[in-house]
């Protein structure tokens, strides 16, 4: 009986050159790559999204990318449903899956499954979402405390959205989320998983991050929200990912571009510290001191990829 097939993830924080080097990776071992972001996954969200170029995604097959209306609500667990297929397709063929993206809930859903909590209800959240209202952000996380001690613990108190989830769950199931957390999970096990995760140095990452921000607004990204915006309105909930959200403040008066840019900068790399708290958890990643798209670091990961093979 032989092997399972290998699966390459590859994880670290924005702008560290993930994707260049998933593509290295894809060109040298037959490769096609499934993208792991939660933002990417929406039709029209380009530039702010930093999706691979036509260019490469004429080098090598990508999944994930524009699967999904910007009007519809995406989760982890639509992501995982959609991914797992993906993955077992490629496999078949005898190509190896290479995952690669940032957004660490989307991969833990894929690897380690959900578990199988109620459904969404909207007219909760938009009581939840009032009451933040009206007695301030601090709100929420008060409120999971009481009633889900162990997950408030989980759950960072500026996470609105997974709070709100949380409380959801323990409202409608009249269950803690945290004890749903322990039964139910459906892992992904019909692969050998090889995690790569990149850590470049600090003050550079940032400095690469500061110059993504600004690159995005300089092609156009203003632009681009304005059509986003005109055709699907602006409770679209990617119009608040970082960068977007940014887009929309210039959009709407609220500040002019340079301020604009700062505060995507600031963000990005807010959001890249998160990052690496949550990929720093993962179990029996080969962390990689650099940048993906390093010759010396291709050639540390390919030989990772070589020996498991």
């Amino acid at each position: 009986m032989g092997r399972e097939p290998l699966l390459v993830v590859i994880v670290g924080p924005t702008a560290s050159g993930k994707t260049s080097l998933s593509i290295a990776l894809a060109e040298r071992f037959s490769g096609e790559i499934v993208s792991c972001d939660s933002v990417a996954v929406y039709r029209g969200f380009e530039i702010g999204t930093a999706k691979p170029s036509r260019e490469e995604r004429a080098r090598v097959p990508h999944y994930l990318l524009d699967v999904a209306d910007p009007t519809e609500p995406f989760t982890a667990g639509d992501y995982a449903r959609i991914a797992r297929p993906a993955l077992r397709e490629i496999a078949s063929r005898k190509k190896l899956p290479i995952i690669v993206g940032g957004t660490g809930l989307y991969l833990r859903a894929l690897l380690e499954g959900l578990f199988a909590g109620p459904p969404r209800s909207e007219e909760l959240r938009q009581r939840l979402r009032a009451s933040t209202e009206e007695h301030g952000p601090e709100h929420l996380h008060q409120m999971l405390r009481h009633l889900d001690p162990a997950a408030a613990e989980k759950i960072h108190p500026n996470d609105h959205s997974k709070l709100i989830r949380a409380i959801e769950v323990c409202m409608a199931a009249r269950s803690k989320m945290s004890e749903m957390w322990k039964h139910g999970r459906d892992p992904l096990m019909e692969f050998r998983v090889l995690r790569i995760g990149l850590d470049p140095e600090r003050k550079a990452l940032y400095e690469r991050i500061n110059r993504r921000a600004a690159r995005m607004f300089a092609e156009g990204l203003v632009a681009e929200t304005w059509t986003l915006l005109g055709k699907y309105g602006e409770l679209v909930p990617a119009l608040t990912s970082l960068g977007y959200k940014q887009a929309m403040q210039v959009i709407r008066g609220e500040c002019d571009e340079a301020t604009a840019i700062a505060a995507a900068q600031q963000g990005h790399r807010n959001y890249a510290k998160r990052q690496m708290t949550w990929f720093r958890r993962e179990p029996d990643v080969h962390w990689l001191r650099g940048f993906g798209d390093g010759p010396s670091l291709q050639s540390q990961a390919e030989s990772l990829v070589e020996a498991k093979f």
